[in-house]
């Protein structure tokens, strides 16, 4: 038993060894330069990140979006134009890497199909509603009991009041 005890004490003792050797560190910037770091980020904020598609690459934490980080600031620092940068950007992975792509043929459906879907929704909501109410008002004529029964209740409404 007390091996069994000594065994654990060792484990815990080298895991708490092994601990003080790990630490986090802080993110490293891609670049030393400000200025360089600045347009980088000013673009950043408008590129898309592939992973999350709902992130810009400045405000992504994924592996992909560091890369591209640094590779906008490795051009950027062999003099590349920030057109030259989106350029490459854009040849390199297409217009959705955009966060805003431009409205051209190939982007009309990301541009105004979600305000047509709204659209043909609306309308076939209306319809079915419209359809639904028609169809649950039907005009037909009362048979001569049902009359009766509603002249009977009609005189004793009136003589009621």
């Amino acid at each position: 038993m007390s091996v069994m005890k000594s065994w654990r004490g060792l484990m815990v003792a080298l895991c708490f060894a092994l601990t003080t050797f790990a630490h986090a560190g802080e993110a490293t910037p891609v670049g030393d330069d400000p200025v360089i770091q600045a347009r980088m980020m000013r673009l950043a904020a408008v590129l898309r990140c592939l992973v999350c598609q709902n992130q810009t690459i400045a405000d992504s934490h994924a592996d992909l979006a560091l890369d591209l980080r640094r590779q906008i600031t490795e051009m950027m620092q062999q003099g590349k134009s920030d057109d030259e940068v989106m350029s490459f950007m854009v040849q390199r992975y297409g217009d959705f890497v955009l966060y805003r792509p431009p409205v051209k043929t190939t982007t009309v459906l990301l541009w105004f199909g979600p305000a047509a879907l709204v659209l043909l929704g609306g309308l076939a909501f209306y319809r079915a509603a419209r359809q639904r109410n028609l169809s649950s008002v039907e005009d037909e004529p009362l048979t001569p009991e049902q009359q009766q029964l509603a002249d009977r209740l009609l005189r004793e409404e009136e003589g009621a009041a």
